[in-house]
Order: C-alpha cells, then sequence, then structure tokens
C-alpha cells in the first residue's frame, strides 16, 4: 500500500524507502492529491516551546492543522514535538483522554528508541488504527548520551537543574540537522504504522 510522507526535508529518508510517496518543499505538499495514508511532518517553528523566537510565518503554521485535516480524511499519523501547542489550538486528545470523534487518539513515545543520538519525546495524532494494532514499539530504558539543547524545561526543577549545570546536564548537544532527521527505523515504523491505518 503507498504511503505519503508530506513535509518532509529535501534529503529525507523517507525518500528512500519502497511504496512512499514523499513530499518535499520543493514538491509543496499543500499540492499533495490526497487519497492515501499519510505521515505528516509539518514544521513545528511555529508551535513548539520556542516559537516566540521563531519568525511568524502564518502560511507555514497554517501546515500543521491542514495535515490533522488529511488525516482525519485518509488516516495516518501526525509527529510533532511533546509540547506542541497544536494539540489544544485544534482540539486533539491529549495523551490518555481517548479517542476524539474523528477516532484520532494521541501516543507519545520518544525517538530515541528507534536510534535518535538524543532523548526527543514526541507526540503522535493517529487517526486509523487502533492502539492494540500499532508496531512494536522498541521501547527502551536508560539515558541517551546526548541531548536537544535549547529546548525549554519541562518543570521548575528541570530548570534549576540546568541553572546549577547538574551532571545529567553536561551531556554534548545534537546539532540542529540531527535535531530535524528522522531515524531511519523511526521512519520505517511510522510509515508501517500509517500503513495500518483504515477510515471510513
Amino acid at each position: 500500500m503507498l504511503v505519503s510522507a508530506l513535509f518532509v526535508r529535501r534529503d529525507s529518508v523517507y525518500k528512500m524507502l519502497p511504496a512512499v510517496d514523499a513530499w518535499d518543499k520543493d514538491r509543496d505538499a499543500r499540492n499533495w492529491p490526497g487519497g492515501t495514508p499519510v505521515v505528516a511532518h509539518p514544521p513545528c517553528a511555529q508551535w513548539g516551546t520556542l516559537k516566540h523566537m521563531a519568525r511568524v510565518n502564518l502560511e507555514e503554521k497554517a501546515l500543521a492543522p491542514l495535515s490533522v485535516d488529511w488525516i482525519r480524511r485518509y488516516g495516518g499519523v501526525l509527529e510533532h514535538p511533546v509540547r506542541s501547542a497544536l494539540w489544544p489550538a485544534v482540539g486533539l486528545p491529549e495523551p490518555g483522554a481517548g479517542k476524539d470523534r474523528h477516532g484520532g487518539w494521541t501516543l507519545v513515545v520518544s525517538q530515541r528508541w528507534w536510534g535518535h543520538k538524543a532523548e526527543k519525546q514526541t507526540r503522535l495524532y493517529i487517526v486509523g488504527c487502533e492502539p492494540r494494532d500499532v508496531p512494536l514499539i522498541p521501547y527502551e530504558i536508560g539515558r541517551a548520551h546526548y541531548i536537544c539543547a535549547g529546548g525549554a524545561a519541562a518543570t521548575a526543577e528541570e530548570a534549576k537543574r540546568r541553572r546549577q549545570c547538574a551532571p545529567e546536564w553536561r551531556r554534548p548537544s545534537i546539532s540542529h540537522a540531527e535535531r530535524e532527521h528522522t531515524p531511519p527505523a523511526f521512519a520505517e515504523w511510522l510509515v508501517e504504522l500509517a500503513r495500518r491505518c483504515h477510515v471510513g
């Protein structure tokens, strides 16, 4: 079954996966005709914890709600940062809150489980696949050797540890490009998840 990967990087791993129709900036996924399950990676700069530092771009910001609409129509999965403001903005269900009226639900994973160098918590909005039917998740216990520096602290205690330069924050940071790249194993998993999504 063909899966469409939308809003991917120009050098995306999705372009090398079989039966995946990848849409990068040059193809402009706003022109995607629909008809297949979706793996959507809409830009998150306007939605993430550092959105106050991002250059305002309303066209770019609109791509995430557009992705939600397509996933609800054709099935699939949207990937965004764990603290994305998209969830409250468009009424997506919080993790553990059950399904919305479109049958969509939210799963939080760490991309480190699929080989990311840092602990990168990610929210997935899934439509068309029951929780029991998702592909096997390679859960991994332990701590990443790298960090994604620059993100907002999740708690006041975490912020305090950073200020005090606690040992766990003395780990090296990964580059911006490394933060953006989807680990190949995670991309494969997301494509398989999308293939299991059926709506209608």
